[in-house]
Parts: C-alpha cells; sequence; structure tokens
C-alpha cells in the first residue's frame, strides 16, 4: 500500500469539490497500479450520492445561508455533512479488484487503529457502517471502473452535530411528501472514546496518527507516498469544469411528480417519484442510497408507458436486469412500493 498526497503546493485542500472529484482521477486516469490511499478534510460540506434527489435530502436554505456547499458524488450511498471535524479516506485499487465489495477489509485497518486509540468497541455493523455503542460514525461506499475501484468513507471524530442535524433535515411542509431526509439521530463523534491523552487531538492530528498507524509506521516521511504533481491538478482542474463544479451536477432538478414513495431495502433505500394517467405511468425517476454499478435510467425508461397494475410493473421491472441496475432486488417488491 502507498499513500497518495492530496495536498497542493504543500497546502492541504479543503474544497469538498475538488476532494470528491479525486477518486474518479486517481482511478480512471492516473490508474497507478497497487493500492493506494488518500485522506483529507473538507470545509463544511453536504455530500449526496450519485442518485439522490438533493431537494428531498437537504434544507437547501440552511445550507446557502450558513455558506455550506453541495457536492455530488460519482457513487452511490446516503447524504452526510462534512466539516473540519470531519476525516475522508479512500482506498484507490488498481489492478486487483478481488476485495470489491468486501466492505471488512475495508473497515480492518481503521478499526484496528481506533482500538489501539482507545475506542475498542468500534465495530463493522451491517454492510458498510462503522459504529460504537450501536451509533453510527462511518458511512462506507465504493465504486468499480474496469480493473479499478474506489473504496472509502467518512470518519465521524469532531463532527457539528447540531449542524448536521439541521442541513439534512428538509422543510417538510415545502417538499410535501415527496422526500425523506437521510440524517440518522443514532450517530456519534469518534473522540469521546478515545483515550484521555488522545482526546486533546485536533482532527489534522487525529488524521496523521491514522494514516501513520495503518502503514505501521512513527511519521508520514516514512510511507511510500506519490504526490499530486502540477500535470496531475491540470486535469483534475479540466475534469471538474463544466461538470463537478457546476449547478446542474450538484443541484440537479427536482422533478416533482405527483406521487413520491420511499423504503429501505437490504440493498439500501429505494425513492420513486412518479406521475399515472389513465392508469399508465407518464413519468417516472428513481433516487436512494442504494450502491451500484449499473444503470438505473434503463429501469426508469422501461417502466414508462406501463399500467399501473401489480403485475405489469413486476414485469416492466424484471426486464430491466434489476441485479445489474439497481441491486439484489425483486420486481414484485418494487412493484409492491409503487402501488403502496
Amino acid at each position: 500500500m502507498f499513500f497518495i498526497d492530496t495536498s497542493r503546493n504543500g497546502k492541504s485542500v479543503y474544497d469538498a469539490t475538488v476532494n470528491q472529484s479525486l477518486d474518479n482521477y486517481l482511478a480512471n486516469d492516473l490508474h497507478k497500479k497497487g493500492h493506494g490511499l488518500i485522506v483529507y478534510i473538507n470545509q463544511p460540506s453536504v455530500i449526496i450520492g450519485v442518485n439522490q434527489n438533493a431537494y428531498a435530502e437537504v434544507d437547501l436554505p440552511y445550507l446557502k445561508k450558513h455558506g455550506i456547499s453541495l457536492v455530488r458524488r460519482t457513487s452511490g450511498g446516503g447524504a452526510v455533512y462534512h466539516d473540519f471535524g470531519n476525516i475522508i479516506f479512500e482506498n484507490i485499487v488498481v489492478g486487483d479488484t478481488a476485495d470489491f465489495g468486501n466492505y471488512e477489509a475495508i473497515a480492518n485497518p481503521i478499526l484496528d487503529a481506533l482500538h489501539d486509540f482507545g475506542a475498542t468497541g468500534a465495530q463493522l455493523h451491517g454492510r458498510n457502517d462503522l459504529t460504537i455503542d450501536g451509533m453510527k460514525f462511518s458511512g462506507m461506499t465504493m465504486f468499480k471502473v474496469g480493473d479499478a475501484y474506489a473504496a472509502g468513507g467518512t470518519l465521524m471524530y469532531d463532527l457539528n452535530m447540531d449542524a448536521a442535524d439541521e442541513v439534512l433535515t428538509p422543510e417538510k411542509d415545502k417538499l410535501s411528501s415527496k422526500g425523506v431526509a437521510s440524517v440518522d439521530k443514532r450517530v456519534t463523534n469518534i473522540k469521546p472514546y478515545l483515550k484521555p491523552e488522545y482526546q486533546k487531538w485536533t482532527a489534522e492530528e487525529f488524521k496523521t496518527h491514522l494514516i501513520c498507524h495503518m502503514f505501521g509506521v512513527d511519521s508520514l516521511d516514512q510511507i511510500d507516498t506519490y504526490h499530486l504533481n502540477d500535470h496531475d491538478w491540470q486535469i483534475i482542474d479540466q475534469r471538474l469544469k463544466g461538470k463537478y463544479d457546476t449547478e446542474e451536477w450538484n443541484f440537479g432538478t427536482n422533478p416533482g411528480f405527483k406521487y413520491y414513495r420511499s423504503k429501505h431495502f437490504d440493498i439500501g433505500t429505494i425513492a420513486f417519484n412518479f406521475n399515472v394517467d389513465n392508469n399508465v405511468v407518464t413519468d417516472f425517476k428513481i433516487y436512494g442510497d442504494f450502491i451500484t454499478g449499473g444503470d438505473i435510467t434503463i429501469i426508469e425508461k422501461n417502466t414508462i408507458g406501463t399500467a399501473f397494475d401489480q403485475n405489469s410493473l413486476a414485469k416492466a421491472f424484471d426486464k430491466s436486469d434489476l441485479a445489474t441496475n439497481i441491486g439484489k432486488i425483486s420486481g414484485a417488491e418494487l412493484a409492491e412500493l409503487m402501488l403502496s
């Protein structure tokens, strides 16, 4: 494993729009063989999954009032709040994808460090969450491109919980049943669980100690490191311009269709926003925090024009290769959700 230094001209980058694009660049463009690791901190930001509806997940007036950035990642997962008390880690693996989908392999180096730092109750819970005493402090996600994948997550070290609670709670009267929030009250910071002498660490100091522990060294200069250079940053800037730095990408559009259905399944939360006319589906959009390498627009296209009944909807969903395009779920289950 090697470390990837994402500082620019010797200074840390806190711009969430830039940082969220790094995994895409490292996996697709740099494509450096082996197992790389990046660790960074964002300024106050809300990060949403590629398939989420920003208008249903975020209190946008609060976000704009407090100067909080909104950034859409290129992978799935739910909406999360970042600030200077939050650490983000990502493994960029090129050439060997055998561990793709294995969240335990990603979590164990983090958990080993936390256990040694005093948070002995930290553990992997469910599919991709890290918890202490039943409370979540990290959510992980991953995406695959050819022979490369990126896998990582957040670590709530000393996050502003009040800000997170406010910005991830939408205005319910404005949404009028067209959205649900991803905010989870059962969350916690790591800092109170560390040994007393380690609770004095700032988030930057915690980040440094975490990296050193993961590499088994005493200082960062002992780690095999690739430093992003001027050529790398030139390409990153080009990739951002006109897509990832636009409101069209980050905010998207709220279709505002008449009907909204949402339910949490084993593969994650799935939400449908749609219109029905003369018992036929005329408009249809899928949202959610599910993680897929497929194309949900295939499902959307197959559903439009379908009769609004259990049998017809189930058939339309089943012919859309659900396992590839959204996850392991049946057409009948999705039809029941739509009709509920």
